[in-house]
């Protein structure tokens, strides 16, 4: 009896993209693949690409000519932004058989053409990693708006809502798949349900899952400031919600803001900021920031680094600014220098470690649910990891069992997270 064909899903970029990645990787598993999240001699490939800087371009093209090398005979398909701006022939000239855009139609597609191709006799399996603890679902692709930085809009195209019903059935497969965490993503997670017959508000979908399904730990992956309304807070009081708020800045400058076409001004992500504090004292909010936007000025980033201080901010996202072709900030005068650009970008990650460090201090002593994903090595000793409620990342010295919520007392900043220590105990 033939053993199964191996398929390697690949992901560079977003929370987006992963949800794409672990839906084809049902869909391969479906139809009689073992599926690995990592470069080796699989029988099939899916290279899900990213876009959204000229350095997630060079990362997208040094993968697929890589995963041709190291497995020349493999059937190789090719998905993500970065067909949507390089062309997909020039995908093709790297090394793919299949090139697909980021709609659900494509992923389908990705699945029929692997199943089509597999070889009848495949080569011995390689044992497939361990069982997920987060699950990432899409709820909604697309995005209508046009910031003058953002090639998104032509890579993932007009907005498009799936219904609460499709997300709460996609919910309840990775859940009865043993996933005790679903993170809730999309383009523009905001948007969801403006585009429905009659139109909802992303709280309607959040209800919706509380409602409809089983799910123990809920993310909701990414919004914006005008997106943080009383009905959208108050269903924090239900625990199964995360305490963690993502909220892409970009600037603090009203200026830059306006240039780069938000839709939000520095005093309304203020206000947004302090609703979210109030509704949920524990609250993690990160966010994404854009150093070296054309024009910005000395005080401008000045402006960025008083607001980044001012919110508090549990953990910074931050990028140089990527001037991209087809985008309106591409041809805007007064283009910052690259050295400025990188030298606000160090700025930005020291006070990014800063507060990030602040921020793991405050819950010293306390205890929080943590959801243990394994085992990881640091300073020469192996030790279990894991997420608290707020996403903060815990190391304990102590074994602990992956894919399991138990009560943990917080201890000192160590690394990128926290020391904790079980107090015994799961949910």
């Amino acid at each position: 009896m033939p053993e199964r064909p191996l398929a390697a899903v690949l992901t560079l970029g977003c929370k987006l993209n992963l949800a794409d990645s672990e839906e084809i990787a049902r869909g391969l598993r479906a139809a009689g693949f073992d599926v690995v999240d990592r470069m080796c001699d699989a029988d099939a490939y899916v290279v899900n690409t990213c876009s959204v800087t000229h350095v997630a371009d060079q990362k997208s093209r040094k993968l697929i000519r890589s995963v041709r090398r190291v497995a020349p005979g493999a059937a190789v398909t090719v998905t993500g932004c970065f067909p949507q701006s390089a062309g997909f022939e020039a995908v093709r000239a790297l090394g793919a058989d299949l090139v697909v855009g980021t709609r659900d139609s494509d992923k389908r597609e990705i699945v029929a053409f692997l199943t089509e191709r597999r070889p009848a006799e495949a080569g011995t399996p390689i044992a497939a990693p361990g069982l997920h603890t987060r699950a990432f679902i899409k709820a909604q692709e697309g995005c209508n708006d046009v910031c003058a930085f953002c090639i998104v809009p032509r890579t993932r195209g007009r907005e498009e809502s799936r219904s609460i019903e499709a997300v709460a059935r996609e919910v309840d497969r990775v859940v009865e798949a043993g996933a005790r965490e679903v993170v809730i993503t999309g383009t523009q997670l905001g948007a969801w349900g403006r585009d429905l017959d009659p139109p909802l508000k992303p709280h309607h979908l959040i209800a919706g899952l509380l409602e409809r399904t089983e799910a123990s730990r809920i993310r909701f992956s990414s919004l914006q400031p005008q997106d943080i309304t009383p009905e959208l807070l108050a269903l924090w009081q239900d625990p199964r919600l995360m305490p963690h708020f993502h909220l892409a800045l970009q600037s603090g400058s009203e200026a830059v803001l306006r240039a780069m076409r938000r839709r939000y001004t520095r005093d309304e992500f203020l206000r947004a900021a302090e609703r979210i504090y109030a509704a949920v004292p524990d609250a993690a909010i990160t966010t994404d920031v854009i150093a070296g936007f054309p024009g910005e000025t000395d005080q401008d980033f000045e402006d960025t680094l008083s607001l980044c201080r001012e919110v508090g901010f549990a953990r910074l996202h931050c990028f140089p600014y990527s001037q991209r072709s087809r985008t309106t900030a591409a041809r805007m005068p007064n283009q910052v220098p690259v050295p400025v650009r990188q030298e606000r970008m160090q700025r930005l990650l020291a006070l990014g470690e800063e507060l990030s460090r602040r921020f793991r201090q405050r819950f010293a002593g306390t205890v929080r649910p943590v959801l243990w994903e394994g085992e990881r090595t640091l300073d020469g000793d192996t030790v279990s990891h894991g997420y608290t409620d707020n996403y903060i990342a815990v190391y304990s010295a102590e074994k602990t069992t992956p894919n399991r919520v138990t009560p943990v007392l917080i201890g000192d900043v160590y690394h990128d997270g926290v020391r904790g220590l079980p107090r015994g105990g799961q949910e």
